[in-house]
């Protein structure tokens, strides 16, 4: 199925310090974990809530109810990045140590298309290849 809707889920904490205009660009820009995407697929970003993410839940239900309401948009045909300071080793703080209830909390509200990762910052990939921070690829 095409996708339509993309949802970027923040950390709450690394939001207090970052703007997510990074993660929001590399959408518009179509770059990194956003490069396939067409242009007409709509946006939204917002947090997890706080630690230990469970408030995902329920904008994950709101946000369902409005996008059926308002697109006819099925969750099939929504991908939800977790985005890199939720998942990776970076500047902000190390992955969330939530992340795994974050993505199971996702599930069961229905979404199916999770992908690790939004915008990757160029000195930050370099310091994990460097070992400088964790790398938690496969």
């Amino acid at each position: 199925m095409e996708t339509k809707y993309v949802i970027i889920i923040q950390c709450e904490i690394a939001h207090r310090r970052c703007s997510g205009f990074a993660c929001t660009q590399s959408f518009y820009e179509k770059e990194d974990t956003f490069k396939n995407y067409k242009d007409d697929v709509k946006y939204i970003s917002f947090t997890c809530g706080g630690c230990c993410g469970k408030g995902i839940a329920a904008k994950l239900e709101h946000f369902s109810k409005r996008n059926r309401k308002d697109n006819n948009i099925s969750k099939d045909e929504v991908v939800v990045h977790l985005a890199s300071c939720v998942t990776t080793d970076n500047h902000h703080y190390d992955r969330c140590p939530h992340a795994e209830y974050i993505k199971s909390l996702v599930l069961k509200k229905g979404y199916k298309n999770i992908i690790e990762g939004s915008y990757f910052s160029k000195n930050a990939s370099k310091k994990r290849e460097k070992g400088i921070y964790n790398s938690y690829e496969d």
